[in-house]
């Protein structure tokens, strides 16, 4: 039940800053969690190859094997969500992923390790879509790209704080008998569990269960978000086919590209780093969270560029060429100037992605949006899964982690070239407005 008053009625600026306050911590910190708990194997590999024999092959197919079941389970899961709310669903993925990323100092050998990372992909299924969803019950297309950079945060977040803090952790080799990263996977997993509790008490479904609106606040928000909805999708908007047209498919593909590029980084840039020289765990800790600084600092200032379509479009071309040059650096430079490279790759990452979840959103509704964004990030993190097998054989084969950074540069190009093609749901209305404008006019009745 609402419990704000209207004795000063809010403006929409005042709304929309009132309701990143209210809900972008909760979802940032959820999503700091989530990638401490899928991530944190980048920084026990050498270990796990040390302590149970997990090759680099072994370890690229286990950081991988995550995200097949991950992409299987996202369609069900957000159409789940669609149904019995975010807050219920939210804080249930939370405490299946706790569990089962602690339950990760348990492994014994490759079997155990591809067995719990499969477990751990169904686990966290449906977190990223079903905020993707909940965003568009609260903001506006003109806010949707902030608000989604604001939550790609976390990412950067939990990767910058993730390399001290797994070190840190990994200092406590022999304490109790354990190795170092099995207590890294003990604590860096529970605390999704308690926080779970958190999501569950202070993150409301939509505006009409928000406490700190007027019952006609949350009104008008949900009316304006209704009326963009259909204005973008249109008559087809409510159908699951929608996710088969053209516009829809060419956008997976361009994330599919994006996220060859994220995970390879996320899962290769620690190993890589501690080739650059003797460097301590710590240092290599501290080395990795740069190109994550620059990933943040992206995410909080460039989405708010994609101010209408066009400025959308040119500002995920231009993300994305950034991007290829930045690993192109990387993978012909010393090590100062590498580094550099992963930062100015680094720096268009979340950029680009808050902005491809734009196309699909503006162009379906209901449950097929629902449906619709577990089925696009489904099929895009499947880049999950090639990235990091792809790199693992490259590097067992070679030697060299770095010929496959130039692949990922080459695969980027192409991402850019198709994503000059994608357009937004209510840009077709437009053009479909405009050239019967056109007709009308060359045949006057």
């Amino acid at each position: 039940m609402n419990t704000a008053t209207t004795a000063a009625p809010r403006d929409q600026q005042q709304l929309t800053r009132l309701m990143f306050l209210k809900l972008m911590p909760l979802l940032i910190a959820a999503y700091v969690l989530s990638f401490l708990d899928r991530t944190n194997i980048a920084l026990a590999k050498h270990q796990l190859d040390v302590d149970l024999g997990i090759s680099a092959a072994a370890y690229g197919l286990g950081a991988g094997l995550f995200f097949l079941t991950y992409a299987l389970s996202e369609v069900p899961s957000n159409l789940i969500m669609h149904k019995v709310g975010a807050r219920f669903w939210i804080a249930r993925i939370m405490v299946t992923w706790g569990l089962i990323s602690a339950a990760m100092a348990f492994v014994q050998g490759e079997t155990s390790f591809y067995v719990l990372r499969l477990l751990l992909g169904v686990a966290e299924a449906g977190l990223f879509p079903g905020v993707m969803l909940y965003l568009t019950y609260w903001f506006d297309r003109q806010q949707r790209a902030r608000a989604t950079a604001y939550f790609l945060l976390g990412v950067c977040l939990a990767n910058i704080i993730g390399g001290p803090l797994g070190a840190t952790l990994m200092k406590l080799d022999g304490v109790l008998g354990w190795h170092g990263w099995q207590w890294m996977f003990m604590l860096e997993g529970l605390p999704a569990v308690f926080f779970a509790w958190v999501v569950w008490r202070r993150l409301p479904d939509r505006p009409s269960q928000a406490p700190w609106l007027s019952a006609e606040e949350a009104q008008a928000i949900e009316q304006r978000l209704a009326h963009e909805a259909d204005e973008g999708a249109g008559q087809g908007g409510h159908s699951f086919k929608q996710c088969f047209t053209p516009q829809i498919l060419l956008a997976i593909f361009v994330y599919f590209c994006h996220q060859i590029t994220v995970y390879t980084v996320i899962f290769f840039l620690p190993s890589i780093i501690s080739k650059y020289g003797n460097l301590s765990l710590m240092s290599v800790g501290l080395l990795t969270s740069l190109p994550w600084i620059a990933a943040a600092l992206g995410a909080i200032t460039l989405p708010r560029l994609a101010s209408d379509p066009q400025r959308a479009r040119r500002l995920l071309v231009c993300g994305l060429l950034v991007m290829s040059l930045g690993l192109l650096i990387a993978a012909f430079s010393e090590p100062l100037f590498s580094l550099l490279g992963f930062c100015v790759a680094a720096l268009m990452f979340f950029v680009v992605q808050s902005i491809i979840f734009l196309y699909p959103a503006s162009r379906l509704k209901g449950a097929a949006l629902a449906g619709g964004l577990g089925f696009v990030n489904s099929c895009g993190l499947l880049g999950g899964f090639v990235g990091p097998s792809v790199m693992g054989a490259i590097e067992l084969s070679t030697g060299d982690a770095m010929s496959g950074l130039k692949v990922i540069a080459l695969v980027l190009l192409v991402a850019a070239l198709a994503a000059w093609r994608l357009r937004q749901g209510h840009e077709d209305q437009r053009g479909d407005c405009a050239a019967g404008a056109g007709r009308s006019l060359r045949n006057p009745a």
